[in-house]
């Protein structure tokens, strides 16, 4: 194990990592251009002294749960993350069937330029892993759950009370679609359980999903015309488009309007109302999320 490039890297990458790309508030009395041993320590869930010794080089042996931490805590992309694993003399961990829990640091940094318009970033399985204000005052907070509960195409086609998001006459044209990326998705990612839980919990749970799946139709969602069901401003035509990260397993998805059209002026009125008198109900309190 390489202690010296171990702590170095993780200075590194702790130097880059700006607290407000964590949700850290900035302060005035910052001394340190990124986040302080703390923070991350914080992040990572481990002890402040812990995460000292490991920066200073003094032989800590971290654990590959620590390392996987680690990575989270500072934002790392798979080869940063991969080198972390090596410097540490621990075996990488698998990419191609690894959970996609954080956001990428690549898509994070376009998440947080379009500040003006609704914008999300999202799992291949419709997992919301990140969304800017207007994305929740259009959509609403992300689902609550774990594993299926937590994806929207799962609970398209298992809780009536998310389809209040669009018109009713939409519903058929946004199943179609459902069922043909995820099946794009279980090409892609080969023989994964994951998704393998998932369709074959669909198929049993709806009869809908089901006749769908039986068609064979498969196409990646990557733009599409929406209407979007608010409860203050009423029905909303929006453009999605979508930027999918290199490995497919997360997409960048934001929403625009024609300038001029009716779509573009709720846009703006939405950047004004935010989140506030969304009170209405449909099935819980407020809009519900999409993707």
């Amino acid at each position: 194990m390489n202690h010296s490039e171990l702590a170095a890297f993780l200075k590194s990458r702790r130097d880059r990592v700006r607290p407000a790309d964590v949700g850290l508030p900035t302060g005035p009395r910052r001394r340190v251009p990124g986040l302080r041993r703390e923070e991350v320590a914080q992040l990572a869930g481990l002890s402040a002294d812990y995460y000292t010794e490991l920066e200073r080089g003094r032989g800590a042996q971290p654990s590959a749960q620590v390392l996987a931490a680690l990575a989270r805590a500072l934002r790392l992309d798979g080869d940063e993350r991969d080198h972390l694993f090596l410097l540490a003399d621990r075996p990488l961990p698998p990419a191609a069937h690894a959970p996609s829990t954080h956001a990428q640091p690549a898509l994070l940094g376009l998440l947080d330029r379009l500040d003006t318009t609704p914008a999300r970033i999202i799992t291949d399985l419709h997992q919301t892993l990140a969304q800017n204000a207007l994305a929740e005052a259009l959509l609403g907070p992300p689902l609550v759950g774990r594993g299926p509960a937590a994806s929207f195409v799962f609970r398209w086609f298992t809780d009536p009370a998310v389809r209040a998001l669009h018109p009713v006459e939409d519903h058929p044209h946004h199943s179609r679609v459902f069922a043909a990326d995820l099946r794009a998705v279980a090409a892609r990612r080969g023989d994964d359980p994951e998704v393998g839980r998932l369709v074959a919990t669909l198929r049993r749970r709806s009869p809908e999903f089901a006749a769908l799946w039986e068609t064979g139709d498969v196409a990646l969602r990557r733009t599409d015309h929406k209407r979007v069901v608010h409860p203050a401003l009423g029905v909303i035509e929006l453009d999605c488009h979508r930027v999918s990260s290199e490995d497919g397993r997360q997409r960048l998805m934001w929403f625009t309007a024609p300038p001029g059209t009716e779509g573009a002026a709720q846009l703006e009125l939405l950047s004004v109302i935010g989140t506030q008198d969304l009170t209405v109900t449909r099935g819980r309190s407020g809009p519900l999320p999409t993707s």
